[in-house]
């Protein structure tokens, strides 16, 4: 299969590394475009208010794999690729392996999820891929389990195009309990902003945060209900995946909103 790697983590991170060349190995044709600095937590940016470059690179990859480093986010970079730098389509579109989980609402600042989000929309199946540790560098896991998915899509066609969000618990292969089809959770963050000054005096602020709660969510789909959230999963050990969509509509509630009287206002 023809695959278009990206990340948000920069090209010279070892998921993506990992993954490409694993990817490469086992026969796919793998073309890398990705930022060339680490882009986290962008979400879905676009760089419109200035030129974008990007170049091909050698040595970071093996032989095998075709590497482009990119000055735009991970949205730019599948973007350009899909429209300048390959010459036909890919068959799909895989972002990370992401250096930390993105679980629950994590997926709204993500640019590992925004990269993958972006061949979706162009109506290429995609992937993201996340390791659930920002300090494992052991993609051993990792990269085996993106092996057999895309080998079970390539045997096995989804038949639909849609978004996998993909989470693998950073433990030992031989401690992971299994695969879950999992729903979105919902991640609460202690928001912290430390301020600080610069030497020339003036005031700056840096965010940091942490988890403080994955909220359960109550959802009035039967089959939704019934199935864990990619946090708790992940917690037990095994493997999420998430089908996402870009269309942020809150059908629950347009009927709601339809009863309001809202065509007299200019009264």
């Amino acid at each position: 299969m023809k695959l278009l790697i990206s990340n948000d983590d920069g090209i010279f991170a070892k998921g993506i590394q990992s993954l490409a060349n694993g990817l490469a190995a086992v026969g796919h044709e793998v073309i890398v475009v990705c930022p060339e600095r680490e882009r986290s937590a962008t979400g879905h940016g676009l760089t419109l208010h200035q030129p974008i470059r990007a170049e091909i690179v050698k040595s970071i990859f093996d032989d095998a794999v075709t590497a482009w480093a990119c000055s735009g986010t991970p949205a730019d970079c599948v973007k350009l690729a899909l429209f300048a730098l390959l010459e036909s389509k890919p068959d799909l579109v895989l972002s990370g392996i992401n250096h930390g989980p993105n679980l629950g609402t994590d997926i709204l600042y993500s640019g590992t999820v925004s990269a993958a989000m972006e061949g979706f929309v162009d109506n290429i199946p995609s992937i993201a891929f996340s390791l659930g540790s920002y300090t494992s560098m052991d993609f051993e896991a990792a990269v085996n389990f993106a092996q057999s998915l895309v080998q079970k899509i390539e045997n096995q066609p989804l038949a639909h195009v849609m978004l996998l969000n993909v989470n693998i618990p950073a433990v030992k292969p031989t401690e992971i309990a299994g695969v879950k089809v999992t729903r979105q959770g919902i991640r609460r963050y202690i928001d912290l902003f430390e301020k600080r000054v610069d030497p020339r005096g003036q005031t700056y602020y840096w965010l940091a945060g942490e988890v403080q709660e994955d909220v359960e969510e109550i959802n009035d789909q039967h089959i939704v209900e019934r199935l864990p959230t990619d946090a708790q999963a992940i917690r037990e050990k095994y493997i999420t995946i998430t089908p996402l969509q870009y269309n942020f509509t809150y059908g629950r509630h347009l009927g709601y909103l339809q009863k309001w009287k809202i065509d007299n206002f200019r009264e």
